[in-house]
C-alpha cells in the first residue's frame, strides 16, 4: 500500500509544468505584453479593443 503513496507523488511530478515553461514563447505575445496589454481566446471585452494577435496568431492581443 505504501508504493501507492510513492507512485501518486512521482505521477504528479511528471505531468506538472516545468516553471517558466508558459511564459513568452512568442514574439507577438510578447510584443503585447510589453506594451501593458493582455491576451484572451475570445473577444475583447467592452472597453478594450484588439490590437494585434497573441501566440502566434491563434489569440487576440487587447488593449485599452
Amino acid at each position: 500500500m505504501r508504493i501507492l503513496y510513492l507512485l501518486f507523488a512521482v505521477v504528479l511530478l511528471l505531468f506538472q509544468a516545468a516553471p517558466g515553461s508558459a511564459d513568452l514563447t512568442f514574439a507577438d505575445t510578447a510584443e503585447c505584453r510589453s506594451q501593458g496589454n493582455f491576451c484572451r481566446a475570445g473577444a475583447c471585452p467592452p472597453t478594450f479593443a484588439a490590437s494585434g494577435s497573441c501566440h502566434g496568431g491563434l489569440l487576440k492581443c487587447c488593449s485599452k
